[in-house]
């Protein structure tokens, strides 16, 4: 396994972690993942089964848990106004495949219910994110293990904007007002009161740990002789949301109940994204904001809620990091 990134010492030391959690060599390089020359060249020399994209320019705990003026006034836009930090990496990484001919999965950490739409309309969206969807649905089945139901099929619908009141199981605290569906038994048979069922979680970094377990799952079945699984997940294929799929071979399939269609499914992701302050993306993938987004930031920092277009993600960055700093 290879591990890259820009900071050397750092990366050493963690592959050297990561490979003391298992049983595979790993090995750290130095690589800006926003550097699509790079970036293709090391694919070209390590030819890997599977690319993995963590990478972000902002860690998307770091608004929510500063205190200016700016800040809190971007946290109550929605997480869409922090796609500029999002997006260029994946954007950067996703050239860095067309140009290496690479043709193996993508697996993608980063806001994908939203950068996978926007990369689909540039016709180069990953193969599949994790988390997300995939961090309600495992709470879900949660809440069937301790009701003695462990082998009951679980199928979930449901946005990045849902996974707050989701893992803290705290309905009050969803920001639009649509909710995940949930789906279960292999008849479909709904079950969305789940939801909000048990004991809650805390919003926090510790939430990672359900991330990283899907990411497990998900990266495991996508790699050569990896064991087929059914689970939920955010952005297959380039599609807006969380889905239910079925991973096997390498290949990523959808696993809609027969109760709902492609395009109802569709209909619930988009109304749920304006939830994350995400209005519409336009055929050219340009982002447009929500009205309650723009008026989240107009007295602060208004040009941040401007539409966005792709190429302009790492100018918006800039603003962005800019008005933060300003008000540190």
């Amino acid at each position: 396994m290879i591990l890259a990134g820009r900071a050397t010492a750092d990366g050493v030391a963690f592959a050297e972690l990561a490979a003391s959690c298992g049983s595979t060599t790993v090995r750290f390089e130095r690589v800006d993942c926003c550097d699509v020359d790079a970036v293709t060249a090391l694919l070209r020399r390590t030819r890997p089964h599977v690319v993995v994209q963590c990478a972000a320019l902002l860690s998307p705990w770091a608004i929510g848990s500063a205190s200016s003026p700016v800040a809190r006034a971007i946290a109550a836009a929605g997480f869409a106004l922090q796609l500029p930090a999002q997006f260029p990496a994946i954007l950067a990484v996703m050239q860095a495949v067309r140009a290496a001919a690479f043709r193996g999965p993508v697996v993608n950490c980063s806001f994908p219910d939203v950068t996978h739409p926007i990369l689909a309309r540039l016709d180069c969206a990953p193969t599949i994110g994790i988390g997300n969807v995939g961090m309600i649905a495992a709470a879900v089945r949660s809440v069937l293990r301790r009701a003695g139901r462990p082998d009951d099929r679980v199928r979930v619908v449901a946005h990045h904007s849902h996974v707050t009141a989701a893992m803290t199981r705290d309905r009050a605290r969803a920001v639009t007002n649509t909710h995940p569906l949930v789906f279960i038994d292999e008849r479909g048979t709904p079950a969305d009161e789940l939801v909000y069922s048990g004991p809650g979680m805390r919003s926090s970094r510790e939430l990672n740990a359900v991330t990283a377990q899907h990411g497990v799952e998900v990266i495991g079945a996508l790699l050569p002789d990896g064991a087929q699984i059914a689970t939920s997940a955010p952005g297959p294929h380039g599609l807006p949301g969380g889905w239910p799929v079925q991973i096997a071979g390498g290949r990523v399939e959808l696993d809609l109940p027969p109760s709902l269609s492609l395009d109802a499914a569709v209909r619930a992701n988009e109304a749920a994204a304006t939830g994350d302050g995400l209005e519409w993306i336009a055929d050219d993938g340009t982002v447009y904001f929500t009205e309650q987004a723009v008026r989240a930031v107009a007295d602060v920092a208004g040009e941040l809620a401007a539409p966005l277009a792709p190429r302009d993600c790492r100018a918006r960055f800039a603003l962005l990091r800019h008005h933060l700093l300003g008000a540190a």
